[in-house]
C-alpha cells in the first residue's frame, strides 16, 4: 500500500479508508462495540500527521517480521515503503504486542497522542477488515481479531 499522496507529496490520513472502515464496523455491529469503534474512528480521522513526512514500511505486519530465537532477524516486503505518517507502522503495537511490551514499544516510539490515536484507528481498520473476511465469527482466528479490536478501543 502506498501511504503517500503522490499528487501533493503530503502524508495521507486514516480517512483514506473512511468508507471501508464504516462499512466494516456496520457489518460487525452485532459482535463489536460499533458505537465505540465509530467514535474512535471519527476522532482519529480529525487528526493528521502535521510534521515532515518520514520513511515508513507501510505494511509492518507480523507476516513481514521474521524472528529467530525470539529476536528480530529481518523485516521483509518493502512494497509499501513510502514517505508518510508513521501511524500506519505503529499498528504492530496492537496486532503483535500486548501488555508491558506494548507499553514499552509505544513509549519508546515517543509519538504524540494524535499519532497513537491514528495508529489505533489503523489497527481497528485492519482488524475489522480481517474479521469481516472470517466466516466463522466464533473461531480462534476471529477471536484474535475481536481481541485486537477490544484492545484498540480501550487504549
Amino acid at each position: 500500500m502506498n501511504w503517500v499522496n503522490t499528487t501533493g507529496g503530503e502524508a495521507t490520513t486514516v480517512s483514506v479508508y473512511d468508507k471501508c472502515a464504516r462499512e466494516q464496523i456496520a457489518e460487525l455491529a452485532e459482535i463489536i462495540e460499533a458505537r465505540q469503534a465509530l467514535a474512535l474512528w471519527d476522532q482519529a480521522c480529525e487528526t493528521k500527521w502535521n510534521k515532515q513526512p518520514i520513511w515508513i514500511h507501510g505494511d509492518f505486519a507480523i507476516g513481514n517480521i521474521l524472528m529467530d530465537g525470539g529476536k528480530l532477524s529481518a523485516v521483509i516486503d518493502f512494497g509499501g515503503a513510502a514517505v508518510g505518517d508513521p501511524a500506519c507502522d505503529l499498528v504492530i503495537a496492537w496486532t503483535y504486542l500486548s501488555g508491558k511490551a506494548r507499553e514499552t514499544f509505544t513509549s519508546k516510539m515517543d509519538m504524540d497522542p494524535d499519532t497513537l490515536l491514528r495508529a489505533r484507528a489503523w489497527a481497528l481498520w485492519k482488524a475489522t477488515f480481517e474479521l469481516c473476511q472470517i466466516s466463522d465469527k466464533n473461531s480462534q482466528e476471529a477471536d484474535l481479531q475481536k481481541r485486537i479490536i477490544d484492545e484498540v478501543m480501550n487504549g
